[in-house]
Protein backbone atom coordinates (compact mmCIF):
# COMPACT_ATOMS: atom_id res chain seq x y z
CA UNK A 1 0.00 0.00 0.00
CA UNK A 2 1.46 3.32 -1.06
CA UNK A 3 0.95 6.44 0.93
CA UNK A 4 1.32 9.93 -0.51
CA UNK A 5 3.14 12.28 1.81
CA UNK A 6 2.48 15.95 1.21
CA UNK A 7 5.07 18.49 2.26
CA UNK A 8 4.28 20.60 5.27
CA UNK A 9 3.24 24.19 4.80
CA UNK A 10 6.33 26.43 4.61
CA UNK A 11 7.03 28.65 7.62
CA UNK A 12 6.33 31.83 5.65
CA UNK A 13 2.84 30.57 4.79
CA UNK A 14 2.22 29.72 8.45
CA UNK A 15 3.16 33.30 9.32
CA UNK A 16 0.83 34.69 6.66
CA UNK A 17 -1.95 32.37 7.81
CA UNK A 18 -1.30 33.42 11.40
CA UNK A 19 -1.59 37.08 10.44
CA UNK A 20 -4.96 36.51 8.77
CA UNK A 21 -6.32 34.41 11.62
CA UNK A 22 -5.10 36.77 14.34
CA UNK A 23 -6.09 39.96 12.57
CA UNK A 24 -9.52 38.76 11.42
CA UNK A 25 -10.50 37.09 14.69
CA UNK A 26 -9.15 39.82 16.99
CA UNK A 27 -10.60 42.60 14.85
CA UNK A 28 -13.93 40.80 14.70
CA UNK A 29 -14.09 40.33 18.47
CA UNK A 30 -13.04 43.97 18.99
CA UNK A 31 -15.88 45.10 16.71
CA UNK A 32 -18.36 42.92 18.61
CA UNK A 33 -17.28 43.89 22.11
CA UNK A 34 -16.49 47.59 21.67
CA UNK A 35 -18.00 48.83 18.40
CA UNK A 36 -17.84 52.53 19.30
CA UNK A 37 -14.23 52.30 20.42
CA UNK A 38 -13.38 50.40 17.21
CA UNK A 39 -15.16 53.08 15.15
CA UNK A 40 -13.27 55.89 16.88
CA UNK A 41 -9.82 54.23 16.81
CA UNK A 42 -9.51 52.75 13.32
CA UNK A 43 -8.06 55.33 10.92
CA UNK A 44 -10.48 56.49 8.24
CA UNK A 45 -13.60 54.82 9.62
CA UNK A 46 -15.20 58.01 10.96
CA UNK A 47 -14.92 59.50 7.45
CA UNK A 48 -17.17 56.75 6.03
CA UNK A 49 -20.32 57.90 7.80
CA UNK A 50 -22.09 58.01 11.12
CA UNK A 51 -21.53 55.36 13.79
CA UNK A 52 -23.95 52.45 13.60
CA UNK A 53 -23.27 49.81 16.26
CA UNK A 54 -25.44 47.23 14.48
CA UNK A 55 -23.47 47.61 11.24
CA UNK A 56 -20.09 47.50 13.01
CA UNK A 57 -21.12 44.32 14.86
CA UNK A 58 -22.44 42.73 11.64
CA UNK A 59 -19.05 43.25 10.01
CA UNK A 60 -17.36 42.06 13.22
CA UNK A 61 -19.21 38.76 12.91
CA UNK A 62 -18.07 38.45 9.31
CA UNK A 63 -14.46 39.25 10.24
CA UNK A 64 -14.48 36.67 13.04
CA UNK A 65 -15.92 33.93 10.84
CA UNK A 66 -13.46 34.70 8.04
CA UNK A 67 -10.65 34.09 10.53
CA UNK A 68 -12.38 30.94 11.71
CA UNK A 69 -12.58 29.72 8.09
CA UNK A 70 -8.81 30.03 7.78
CA UNK A 71 -8.36 28.08 11.04
CA UNK A 72 -10.85 25.41 9.95
CA UNK A 73 -8.98 24.99 6.67
CA UNK A 74 -5.90 23.95 8.63
CA UNK A 75 -7.83 21.36 10.61
CA UNK A 76 -9.89 20.07 7.68
CA UNK A 77 -7.64 19.77 4.63
CA UNK A 78 -10.46 18.24 2.56
CA UNK A 79 -12.47 21.44 3.04
CA UNK A 80 -9.50 23.83 2.84
CA UNK A 81 -9.99 25.04 -0.73
CA UNK A 82 -13.65 25.86 -0.17
CA UNK A 83 -13.13 27.52 3.19
CA UNK A 84 -10.13 29.59 2.16
CA UNK A 85 -11.61 30.47 -1.24
CA UNK A 86 -14.88 31.66 0.29
CA UNK A 87 -13.09 33.77 2.91
CA UNK A 88 -10.74 35.19 0.30
CA UNK A 89 -13.59 35.99 -2.08
CA UNK A 90 -15.19 38.22 0.56
CA UNK A 91 -11.85 39.82 1.45
CA UNK A 92 -11.07 40.49 -2.24
CA UNK A 93 -14.54 41.94 -2.87
CA UNK A 94 -14.06 44.23 0.13
CA UNK A 95 -10.66 45.36 -1.17
CA UNK A 96 -12.09 45.98 -4.66
CA UNK A 97 -14.90 48.01 -3.11
CA UNK A 98 -12.25 50.27 -1.56
CA UNK A 99 -10.62 50.67 -4.99
CA UNK A 100 -14.03 51.54 -6.47
CA UNK A 101 -14.54 54.22 -3.79
CA UNK A 102 -11.30 55.86 -4.89
CA UNK A 103 -12.17 55.52 -8.60
CA UNK A 104 -15.60 57.06 -7.96
CA UNK A 105 -14.07 59.99 -6.09
CA UNK A 106 -15.57 59.05 -2.73
CA UNK A 107 -12.14 58.62 -1.13
CA UNK A 108 -8.71 60.02 -1.89
CA UNK A 109 -6.13 57.63 -3.35
CA UNK A 110 -4.23 57.85 -0.05
CA UNK A 111 -7.06 55.79 1.50
CA UNK A 112 -5.78 52.73 -0.35
CA UNK A 113 -2.41 52.96 1.35
CA UNK A 114 -3.95 53.75 4.74
CA UNK A 115 -6.33 50.78 4.46
CA UNK A 116 -3.87 48.34 2.89
CA UNK A 117 -2.84 46.42 6.04
CA UNK A 118 -6.44 45.79 7.14
CA UNK A 119 -8.20 45.53 3.78
CA UNK A 120 -6.00 44.51 0.85
CA UNK A 121 -3.28 42.56 2.66
CA UNK A 122 -5.62 39.89 4.11
CA UNK A 123 -7.09 39.37 0.61
CA UNK A 124 -3.63 39.03 -0.94
CA UNK A 125 -2.60 36.59 1.79
CA UNK A 126 -5.73 34.57 1.06
CA UNK A 127 -4.79 34.39 -2.63
CA UNK A 128 -1.29 33.16 -1.73
CA UNK A 129 -2.70 30.52 0.64
CA UNK A 130 -5.21 29.34 -1.96
CA UNK A 131 -2.39 29.02 -4.51
CA UNK A 132 -0.43 26.81 -2.11
CA UNK A 133 -3.50 24.73 -1.20
CA UNK A 134 -4.36 24.24 -4.88
CA UNK A 135 -0.86 23.00 -5.67
CA UNK A 136 -1.07 20.61 -2.72
CA UNK A 137 -4.45 19.27 -3.85
CA UNK A 138 -3.06 18.50 -7.32
CA UNK A 139 -0.27 16.26 -5.98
Amino acid sequence: MSMTVRPAMPVLLWLLLGFNVAFLCVNGVFMLIAPKTWYDLVPGVVATGFFNQHFVRDIGLIQFFLGAAFIAGVWRPALRMGLWSTATLWLAAHALFHVWEVAAGICAPSALLRDFPAVSLPALIGVVLIGWARRQSMR
